[in-house]
């Protein structure tokens, strides 16, 4: 499968807002779009006014670069969010939020959800007391997250040991234990993403 291996803060200056793609460094003064906030290449700060069909493009590439997902995959899961009940835009964002990286991510166990989908992929944590190393694991309501008891003594989760954590409402975290609980799936309220899902509807209802 195809991945992208560009710089990230490129990702950050095209979409014209922080994604927060590498964790500690967006919230420093060495930020790109603290810098060059103009998209990248050479008529990056010629920007012309966006059709209809740019703009919900934009939103599209926009919330694949916020969750680190591929074309195909968040073609796939908006498909599945299509096919449930309620609003697809909502569906999509709530199995957005659902994938198990974002979720390692949103506990604190990791600066950013590329980190945290590395993590995942290298064996770090369990649900249920089960090894899972796929990042778009779906969690459910109910499921405990916790750090492998091998990885505990690690420098990384050591360091996250000494943190002060706030987690969304949806989410409750035990920083002492490294383990981390889903209370419950997240309404559109409680996700804090800036999306607007509504776009991402219109341009794959075309």
């Amino acid at each position: 499968m195809a991945r992208y291996t560009d710089a990230n803060c490129r990702l950050c200056r095209r979409e014209g807002q922080k994604l927060f793609l590498k964790g500690e460094r967006c919230y420093s003064s060495k930020c790109a779009l603290e810098k060059r906030n103009y998209a990248p290449g050479q008529h990056g700060q010629n920007r012309k006014k966006m059709s209809d069909y740019g703009t919900q493009l934009r939103e599209k590439q926009k919330t694949k670069r916020f969750y680190g997902l591929q074309e195909t995959q968040f073609r796939n899961l908006f498909d599945k969010a299509a096919r449930k009940k309620g609003m697809t835009g909502e569906n999509l964002l709530i199995l957005l939020e659902s994938r198990l990286d974002n979720v390692v991510f949103r506990l604190g166990f990791a600066s950013s959800r590329k980190e945290a989908r590395q993590l995942v992929t290298h064996s770090h944590f369990t649900v249920n007391g089960k090894k899972v190393n796929i990042p778009s694991y779906e969690v459910k309501a109910g499921d405990v997250i916790k750090v492998k008891e091998k990885s505990t003594n690690s420098p990384k989760f050591k360091e996250v040991k000494e943190m002060s954590i706030t987690v969304p409402s949806w989410l409750t975290v035990d920083v002492e234990k490294l383990e981390g609980k889903v209370v419950t799936l997240p309404t559109r309220s409680e996700i804090d993403t800036p999306v607007a899902e509504h776009l991402i509807v219109e341009l794959y209802s075309k």
